[in-house]
């Protein structure tokens, strides 16, 4: 299924519900001024309210995490090479 997602709109094996988050989170990804009302048209036929807000929330979520790896140059899995913070007072890390 994984290797549907690039032309995730033409595929057979992913359903109608699958396609409309799919759509959702490259809209949120890419140029979130793109959700329009169409989208939630379309995700109201497969997803409550709630459901699109929780589903939102994910997405973004893991979004802006990956944005923050990207821009730190970060591998996944491997310890953050960030300094410990440090006490103002005492100089010891937190």
């Amino acid at each position: 299924m994984i290797a549907e997602l690039p032309r995730y709109r033409e595929s057979t094996l992913l359903t109608a519900r699958d396609k409309a988050a799919i759509r959702y989170a490259e809209v949120l990804a890419g140029d979130h001024r793109q959700a329009d009302e169409e989208l939630f048209s379309e995700l109201r036929a497969h997803f409550t309210e709630s459901e699109i807000v929780d589903l939102g929330w994910r997405i973004v979520t893991f979004v802006g995490y990956g944005r923050l790896i990207y821009a730190r140059g970060l591998e996944i899995g491997t310890t953050c090479p960030l300094p410990a913070a440090q006490d103002a007072a005492g100089g010891r890390a937190n």
